[in-house]
């Protein structure tokens, strides 16, 4: 410590006697501003400093630098969180770094998603996206929160995961047909406001003409613990949530919500053959900042790509329950775009409103 201060005494008399030159040839007006100028250069000079860059080498030649973040705005231990750290483990070999993960939930992704999009664009912070808080939770929120797709650079699709309505099966009511001859008003679960669980179940019961009041809860666990406690009648949770109590006999499935039947459960029809237009499914990518380098991310993409071909992510997404949808980035954004008018079209036909969002 003495030394430095020693040091640094010995640039401030320098500085001064630098100043001191330059005053005796230059007017006092020249040398103010000369004199601040040439102080602060020797100062950063002196000091090894330099102003860092906000991009990483357009060549991506220095990528990467280190660890790659993986951020997942979801709680440990969900479905988006699974994915995400298998998606990392089998990924990071390819891209000679590991990619520790770090989850920061809330607001169905937006506060992680939006962290990262203001993170330096050099590709060692990336995030896990969830297509409903591009597509849906606008309908839920105000125009200054909802989160835009084209704010980012989408790297590649990862997964579809679908939604299911259940019943308890002590109720008796496996299809549709009961649902809507039951006469009764039901108190339908979602996993959250804003999500894709809320819309498909609204939309649904909109259009079969069967009144429900929503009660949503935080994740597809406690909507499904009080579908199972019969404190609700009916429930619209992802189907790896719901597979093992749909095996046990404890749930029925009465449609998904995916535009084709899902393949881990074939013999159950979607809404659409049901007659009702609702193409709701979860659907995941992972992004960087906007602004990223190009050569950078064709790093990134070519390891995801290796981590997709590998048996142990194949064998992860069966054992889970995810249907692959490992789509180019500008085909994800294009896609998701086009769900987010789809679903504002149908919500505004049916009267749908999932939190007063515009």
């Amino acid at each position: 410590m003495t030394e430095l201060t020693e040091n640094g005494s010995v640039l401030a008399a320098n500085i001064q006697r630098r100043i001191f030159m330059i005053k005796s040839t230059f007017s006092r007006r020249s040398v103010l501003g000369a004199g601040t100028g040439l102080a602060l250069a020797l100062a950063l000079t002196a000091c090894g400093g330099n102003v860092a860059s906000n991009s990483a080498p357009s060549d991506g030649s220095k990528f990467p630098s280190g660890p790659v973040t993986l951020t997942i705005g979801a709680a440990p231990g969900g479905s988006t969180d699974l994915i995400g750290r298998a998606l990392a483990e089998n990924a990071s070999s390819g891209l000679g770094a590991p990619i520790p993960v770090v989850n920061k939930p809330g607001a169905n992704g937006a506060l992680a998603t939006k962290e990262v999009g203001g993170a330096k664009a050099d590709g060692q912070t990336l995030v896990i996206l969830n297509a409903s808080l591009f597509a849906i939770t606008p309908l839920a929120v105000s125009a200054d929160e909802a989160v835009k797709i084209e704010d980012y650079e989408v790297i590649t699709g990862i997964s579809q995961d679908d939604y299911v309505l259940v019943t308890n099966a002590s109720s008796g009511m496996k299809t549709m047909e009961q649902l809507t001859k039951a006469g009764k008003k039901f108190n339908f679960a979602t996993t959250g406001v804003g999500t894709g669980s809320q819309l498909a179940q609204a939309l649904l019961f909109k259009q079969a003409g069967i009144e429900g009041t929503d009660v949503p809860f935080d994740g597809g666990a406690p909507a499904m613990t009080a579908l199972l406690g019969n404190q609700v009648d009916v429930a619209t949770i992802q189907l790896a949530e719901a597979m093992p109590q749909i095996k046990a006999g404890k749930l029925n499935p009465v449609v998904v919500f995916s535009k084709e039947r899902n393949q881990y459960l074939a013999d159950t029809p979607t809404a659409i053959e049901a007659g009702y237009d609702v193409p709701v499914s979860q659907f995941r990518a992972v992004a960087a900042p906007k602004g990223t380098p190009e050569p950078v991310l064709e790093k990134l993409r070519a390891a995801f790509k290796a981590a997709f071909a590998s048996d142990a992510y194949k064998a992860f997404n069966k054992q889970n329950l995810f249907t692959a949808a490992e789509n180019d980035g500008a085909q994800v954004a294009k896609d998701w775009a086009a769900d987010a008018a789809k679903f504002k079209e149908l919500a505004q036909k049916y009267d749908v409103n999932l939190g007063g969002g515009k």
